[in-house]
This record gives C-alpha cells, sequence and structure tokens, in this order.
C-alpha cells in the first residue's frame, strides 16, 4: 500500500475528515473518498462527523438567534420609551386621539406583530388609516387591507367601495375572504374592511400608547380634551 494511503487510513482512523486529510497530505479528496468510502468504519466516522457538523451547527444558530433575540428586545425596549415620549406630545393631537380610541374599541389585542382593525364603517376605517400614516408614520404600501364578504356579495363592487372610501389602493388590498351565511337581520352591503399593518414595534408602541391613555385621563379631573381649549 502506497505511504500516502496509508497514512490517510491511520488519519480517518483518528476521526479526521476528508478535507482536513487533504489539507495534511494534499490528496484530492475524490481520491479519499474512492480509498475510504466503502470501508465500514470510515462510514461509521462519516455519520459520526456528520452529526458533530449539525450539533455544532444547531448551537451556532441558537447562539445567533439569542444574539437576535437580544438585539430585538433592547431595540423593543427603544421604542417603548420612544412612545412614552410621544404620547406627552401626541395627546393633544385629535387623530392621535381617535386613532388611539378607536384601536382601543376595535384592535386586534392578541397578535404580538400585528396592528389590525376589523370594521363597517368606511369612515372609521379612512381615519384609521390616517393615524397609520400621519401620527406613526407608516408606510401607504405597508398598509394591507382586505374584505370579508358573504357568497350573496358581489367581490369586485365590495372592493372598489372600500378602495375609493379608504384611502388606500387597490393594490393594498389582497384577496377577499369569503364566509358562508349570514344574519338575517344584520344585512353588510358592502362586506367588513380589515385594515393591517404588520410591525411588532408599531405594536409594542400602541400597546403602551392604549395603557397611557385611560391613565391620563383618570388621573387628573379634567379631561385631556380640556387640555385642547
Amino acid at each position: 500500500m502506497r505511504k500516502d494511503k496509508s497514512y490517510a487510513f491511520a488519519l480517518r482512523r483518528k476521526g479526521k475528515s476528508y478535507t482536513e486529510i487533504n489539507k495534511i497530505i494534499g490528496v484530492p479528496k475524490s481520491t479519499l473518498s474512492e480509498w475510504l468510502n466503502k470501508k465500514r468504519w470510515s462510514t461509521q466516522i462519516k455519520r459520526k462527523l456528520s452529526k458533530d457538523a449539525i450539533k455544532s451547527g444547531t448551537v451556532a444558530l441558537r447562539k445567533l438567534n439569542n444574539t437576535k433575540k437580544s438585539l430585538l428586545t433592547q431595540i423593543y425596549k427603544e421604542g417603548e420609551k420612544e412612545a412614552k415620549k410621544e404620547f406627552e406630545q401626541l395627546k393633544f393631537f385629535p387623530l392621535f386621539l381617535i386613532g388611539i380610541s378607536i384601536y382601543w374599541g376595535e384592535g386586534d389585542k392578541i397578535s404580538k406583530s400585528l396592528v389590525r382593525i376589523s370594521n363597517v364603517d368606511p369612515l372609521l376605517i379612512r381615519i384609521f388609516v390616517r393615524f397609520l400614516k400621519e401620527i406613526c408614520g407608516v408606510k401607504k404600501e405597508k398598509i394591507r387591507a382586505s374584505v370579508l364578504i358573504y357568497p350573496d356579495l358581489d367581490e369586485n363592487i365590495c372592493k372598489g367601495y372600500w378602495v375609493g372610501k379608504s384611502g388606500l389602493l387597490e393594490k393594498n388590498f389582497n384577496k377577499s375572504i369569503l364566509i358562508q351565511g349570514r344574519h338575517k337581520t344584520r344585512r353588510l352591503t358592502y362586506g367588513v374592511c380589515t385594515i393591517t399593518v404588520s410591525s411588532t414595534y408599531l405594536k409594542r408602541k400602541i400597546d403602551i400608547w392604549l395603557q397611557m391613555l385611560p391613565q391620563a385621563f383618570l388621573k387628573t379631573k379634567e379631561s385631556l380634551f380640556a387640555e385642547l381649549v
């Protein structure tokens, strides 16, 4: 047996990978594969090396995810601090008060990352869209909308109605959601419009505003509206 092949066998038995053996003796990995691939002990080592690599990669990924999570946590904390400072200025703006009040009554309180409301009132929807753009600084293309409709409603007519009333464009609208059945007496002519922004950062800020708004009203005998006069 040639010396380099014998050396390759010895290195392989020590648990070295093809890449490591190649660096030590300079034999191409394709040649090493021909020499070692069919050996049972070599196959076992290969499996062990693969498991070790997966384990190592998983540990590295966890460390990376923890780093990202730590960074995101810090960013969200900064957002919460920012929200508290902004509240003291924004509480004098009617659009801010109306937008937060709309979310207080109609908004999604469960999701940690979605700012979302659903309603049948076109004026309420339009005002909330303005709140997102002018108060929250959300770009128009980041606002998504959808229409929930019943089988007896025309999707194009309903979507066209909400496009016109919401202040958004047709491209902001996702595919309409069709549901079966409807209330016998409560008829919805144009369905229900849902407005959504996917942003954990903004959701954290809105959560802070929702906490501060009632506290600001209740901590003094005079309401915030009295300060506007």
